[in-house]
């Protein structure tokens, strides 16, 4: 379950947010980007030390007290505004210590994407994560090696670097790296996929995941787009990946809806009817 959905963690997260929006408005990409990749990093840092995690997140301490707790730890560290920020996520009531992580680590992404946005490179970022995942999963041996929880994480983000550094925008990797360490205590994949949906948020939209037989044209993938955008009230992000295992039609799954029109469906329930 997403930590966030707890009413206490979202309006501890809520504050910082607007914080970070309040901060990013007269800041430019770099300032706002070495924020962001501090965030991660001291995100990085609890999830090392779990002692850090639960005093930072003892219900017995005042919020001055934790805030004061995390000041004492990264000054000189890190930037006065990151500082500021992480201070008042920590003052705030949070269920536990893995929440804490998980709202440090979303606030983490939401600066990062924030200075994409910024930077005109939001759409990028989303597309480049997309294709990174497809990559991913169709090359075992590289899912393996990315998503081996049992391999160190350092190791891990130094292979995406090699692999995706000067090929993607920096935030890009900046979020895959999070992935291979398990953002939000999810998986390799599922990290990716949680990112993309984060990046179409920070754009107001949905992502809708398209699986056909064969690639669609532009104009195919438009209509379907505005369709959907009908269908949810909101524009939608198209995420293509051709399977010529389904042999023809098309799959459609946004959030937690599915729509199956694909021929390998069909047959697969003529199969089962005939069967009885």
């Amino acid at each position: 379950m997403d930590a966030l959905s707890n009413n206490a963690n979202r309006q501890a997260y809520g504050a910082a947010t607007d914080k970070l929006a309040e901060s990013s408005a007269s800041a430019d990409v770099a300032a706002i980007t070495t924020v962001a990749d501090e965030i991660l990093a001291v995100a990085g840092l609890l999830r090392r030390e779990p002692r850090l995690r639960r005093a930072l997140a003892d219900p017995a301490r005042s919020g001055s007290s934790r805030t004061e707790l995390i000041s004492s730890i990264l000054s000189g560290k890190v930037s006065a505004g990151t500082i500021d920020l992480l201070g008042l996520l920590v003052s705030g009531h949070w269920s536990g210590p893995g929440a804490l992580l998980d709202g440090v680590e979303r606030l983490g992404v939401d600066a990062l994407l924030t200075a994409a946005d910024r930077g005109g490179d939001l759409a990028d970022v989303e597309d480049e994560l997309f294709r990174f995942s497809q990559i991913v999963s169709g090359d075992p041996r590289l899912a393996g090696a990315l998503g081996d929880s049992t391999a160190p994480v350092s190791a891990r983000s130094e292979l995406a670097a090699n692999l995706l550094a000067g090929k993607v925008k920096p935030a890009t990797l900046g979020l895959v790296q999070l992935a291979v360490a398990g953002f939000g205590g999810r998986g390799f994949d599922s990290s990716l996929t949680r990112l993309v949906e984060l990046a179409a948020a920070k754009r107001d939209r949905s992502v809708a995941y398209v699986t056909t037989a064969v690639a669609l044209t532009d104009a195919e993938e438009q209509r379907l787009a505005d369709r959907l955008a009908e269908l949810y009230g909101r524009n939608v992000s198209i995420k293509v990946d051709v399977d010529p295992r389904i042999i023809g039609g098309v799959r459609v799954k946004v959030g937690s809806d599915l729509y199956d029109g694909t021929v390998a469906r069909r047959l697969a329930e003529a199969k089962t009817a005939l069967s009885k």
